[in-house]
């Protein structure tokens, strides 16, 4: 079987071919343009390769109810150039052929648990922490919707007390997660970037505090069995250790499981797919359009 995936991204668009295996044949990247542009190039090589299905991880906010008028349509992005774009027919339209959509955490999250770190749990909440935040969530082995889709990146958290921007960078929202830890307030808060920033700066202990407070929501809120943090930022592997010391700080003993105290290193986790859990879950999503 042949499918296609298409990582929708703020900054790049990432088209693979693979199949329902979650293997990758071919991959090319495309700068994110204006609309017209970058959605036709992406056409014209998906119209190349014989796809069967294609599979869309995009950036949101996405409208993904299947009984809506706007379904699969990127809705109010701050990137106004794609706003309301209607991202999922203009690709069936286009190309003939079934086509299945979701978030860029969200396609993480599904392969993540069907194929990755996450193959023998049934619940798991995937974080992308990149130049944005996003999340994706597996309750009971179903991806999770509800009204729109999770946007983790938007809760309010608490400023770390030496946050020199305790307001965040966020245009929408004062404090919250992505305005606080996303990769793109390194450059803003510390003049130089995530990785850049070397270790043992206060920067890394401040970024630790605030991925705690996202990862303590996940298991108070949603008692997820993994979280799994992925995105550029967690190329630091120290930062791993990091989240999990201060997340155990946070409970500080609340959840009566074992693992919360003495294997938070099974709870927290590195994706197993590596950097390829957005195209893999991507494909996931074209197989299920044709059944698979």
């Amino acid at each position: 079987m042949i499918l296609g995936a298409l990582e929708a991204g703020g900054t790049k668009m990432v088209c693979s071919v693979g199949n329902e295996n979650g293997e990758v044949h071919e991959t090319i990247t495309l700068p994110t343009d204006a609309p017209e542009k970058t959605l036709r190039q992406i056409i014209e090589y998906f119209s190349a390769k014989g796809i069967q299905a294609l599979g869309i991880a995009g950036f949101g906010p996405l409208d993904l109810d299947r009984r809506s008028k706007t379904y699969g349509y990127i809705t109010t992005t701050p990137k106004a150039q794609w706003e309301y774009c209607a991202l999922l027919p203009i690709f069936k339209n286009a190309l003939g052929l079934p086509v299945g959509i979701d978030t860029d955490a969200g396609a993480a999250a599904l392969a993540e648990f069907e194929l990755g770190a996450g193959k023998d749990v049934r619940d798991l909440v995937y974080i992308t922490v990149g130049n944005g935040i996003g999340g994706g969530v597996i309750a009971n082995g179903q991806i999770v919707h509800g009204m729109v889709h999770p946007e983790y990146g938007h809760f309010i958290i608490k400023p770390h007390p030496l946050d020199p921007n305790p307001d965040g960078f966020c245009p929408y929202h004062i404090s919250c997660l992505e305005g606080m830890a996303a990769g793109s307030t390194f450059e803003k808060r510390w003049g130089m970037s995530n990785a850049k920033l070397p270790e043992g700066h206060i920067g890394w202990e401040i970024e630790a505090y605030y991925l705690a407070q996202c990862c303590v929501a996940a298991l108070l809120i949603l008692s997820t069995q993994m979280i799994v943090l992925g995105g550029g930022v967690m190329n630091r592997d120290f930062l791993y250790d990091m989240a999990r010391s201060e997340t155990v700080e946070l409970l500080n003993g609340y959840i009566a499981n074992e693992k919360v105290v003495e294997h938070m290193d099974r709870i927290i986790v590195r994706p197993g797919l590596g950097n390829d859990s957005g195209v893999v879950g991507a494909l996931i999503l074209a197989a299920k359009e044709l059944g698979v």
